[in-house]
């Protein structure tokens, strides 16, 4: 997607009042305003694109956090104290050289000596815990809820539909794989290489149907891709479809078997084990991404950029390869917030939610902790006005929290384009933006890489909201999320939702705050209302 020049966006303008000034006061600054901010004339740079989420809307034209000026102009050397946030994913790298001193350690148990020394239920949970075991790959919940058999009830009706319908798409994504891989292969042969150029493509003469078909399916790839980037992206493809139909929808597998842990039965709340990447650290990917974008160091020249830098991540495996359990995500919010976690990201949900007032309980208990509960609010691009999207803070209409904030994703283009295409959007509950597109950051062995999805934006929000607690302590995790709501930039204009460049909204429709995340604008409303 293509900026296009010239064109102007207006945003509102937000006032702060005055007040007395002090030393370490920034109550004399006004929040950042766009009136006709110009768009980026021309294409984003590498060295742009790599940190993007932190530029400046006024300063670099691109719609970032404000996060670099916000420690250039308003934290330096002010007092901060140190924040927990708990990251509820797929697991956590700990051992990455970019989150050195950033992960979390309970003191009161002592490592490796198979005791459970704070008598918390859980054995050597030195830096969170484990709630799937060995488990990596999971069914989808419709799955779950179709191969447990017809109820007769609408939910199963639903499920069932879903799932077939999934089935049928999956099965047409592997013929069509099938075809592109084959065309490829075509290629290769009458080439008589295995490497070969968009150009030499191009020069094939032969005009066999067959040859024919596979010359213009890879001149497309090819149009478009390198080779070399083309057969990774096909690979990575090739597995997603393969786990839809090994896994994700296919009521034959069982993965919960190897927890030996019955997702029904509440009672028992003491499973799992502490290894908290998992059975392998390359399945910890998602979960050690998200916490690179809240956590990892700055300014060392090594990777991102986190955007708090006073944190430390509790690392809390409950998101398997498919949809998460209720009964884990219940019991991993409870455990951050029995452990201290004052912030707590969620980077997942589904579709169906059997048990979710197992969830909703413990969100509520997580609020009369004081605990902020940070929740991406999906990639499919769907109006959460009229489809459900798990967890929520809703019980039908009525809100049962007051910390529960769902983040949807930010595009770098901006203009029409800001929102990802495929972020989920809705004024009933999604409550702000924040970048989601091209984030860079941690992943497992040492490596880094840019990922897109809600699943970024929503640690872009937790990493503000780390900064507002961590520099504003005596906040209420309620009053933080006011303050990531109401002190971001409205954008007053029209954007395409769903990548469909035909369906335009207001932007202001499109979440409760109709705004983007601005950490500047954020501390300077904390320092008025820490007051």
């Amino acid at each position: 997607m293509k900026l296009k020049n010239n064109l102007v966006l207006g945003l509102s303008t937000l006032i702060l009042m005055g007040c007395a000034s002090t030393r370490n006061s920034h109550s004399q600054l006004s929040f950042l305003t766009a009136e006709n901010v110009l768009l980026k004339n021309g294409s984003i740079q590498e060295s742009e694109l790599i940190r993007w989420s932190h530029l400046d809307l006024i300063r670099d034209t691109i719609p970032g956090m404000s996060v670099d000026r916000a420690y250039a102009e308003l934290l330096q050397n002010k007092k901060s104290t140190k924040v927990i946030v708990a990251v509820i994913d797929s697991g956590t790298d700990i051992e990455h050289n970019d989150l050195k001193g950033k992960i979390w350690t309970n003191t009161k148990e002592i490592p490796g000596n198979g005791i459970d020394d704070d008598q918390n239920g859980y054995v050597d949970d030195i830096h969170g815990w484990n709630f799937l075991g060995n488990i990596v790959h999971e069914n989808l919940e419709m799955t779950r809820i179709v191969k447990k058999g017809d109820d007769g009830s609408e939910t199963y009706q639903l499920a069932k539909q879903k799932l077939d319908e999934k089935l049928a798409e999956a099965q047409a994504n592997r013929e069509q794989l099938e075809a592109i891989k084959g065309a490829d292969q075509a290629i290769s042969e009458h080439l008589k290489k295995s490497e070969y150029t968009l150009e030499e493509l191009k020069s094939i003469q032969s005009f066999s149907s067959s040859l024919g078909r596979a010359k213009m399916i890879m001149t497309q790839m090819l149009a478009k891709s390198t080779l070399t980037d083309f057969r990774k992206e096909i690979q990575d493809y090739e597995e997603y479809v393969s786990d839809q139909l090994n896994y994700h929808l296919n009521v034959s597998y069982d993965g919960r078997a190897l927890l030996g842990d019955n997702a029904e039965d509440f009672s028992n709340k003491y499973y799992g084990n502490n290894q908290v990447w998992g059975p392998d650290k390359k399945h910890a990917l998602h979960g050690t991404h998200v916490a690179g974008i809240i956590a990892q160091l700055r300014g060392n020249e090594l990777g991102g950029d986190g955007v708090a830098t006073h944190v430390e991540i509790m690392a809390l495996r409950a998101v398997p390869n498919g949809d998460e359990y209720d009964k884990d995500i219940a019991l991993a919010i409870r455990y951050a917030v029995d452990n201290g976690a004052k912030i707590i990201n969620g980077s997942f949900g589904k579709g169906f939610s059997p048990q979710k007032e197992w969830v909703h309980d413990a969100i509520k208990y997580a609020a009369s902790k004081d605990v902020l509960f940070v929740h991406a609010a999906g990639n499919d691009s769907n109006d959460l006005n009229q489809v459900e999207s798990y967890p929520n803070d809703r019980v039908g209409e009525n809100e049962i929290a007051t910390n529960f904030i769902k983040i949807g994703a930010l595009n770098f283009e901006y203009g029409t384009q800001v929102v990802a295409d495929f972020s989920n959007y809705g004024k009933k509950d999604v409550d702000v933006f924040a970048p989601g597109v091209k984030i860079y950051a941690t992943i497992p062995n040492q490596e880094f890489k840019y990922e897109q999805g809600t699943s970024m934006a929503s640690p872009n929000a937790a990493g503000v909201a780390a900064l507002i607690r961590s520099y504003y302590p005596k906040l209420k995790a309620s009053q933080v999320k006011q303050i990531l709501m109401e002190s971001g930039i409205a954008l007053s204009r029209y954007v395409t939702v769903g990548g469909d460049k035909s369906q335009k909204l207001p932007f202001s429709d499109l979440s409760v705050s109709g705004k983007i995340v601005n950490a500047y604008n954020a501390l300077l409303m904390a320092e008025k209302m820490s007051k």
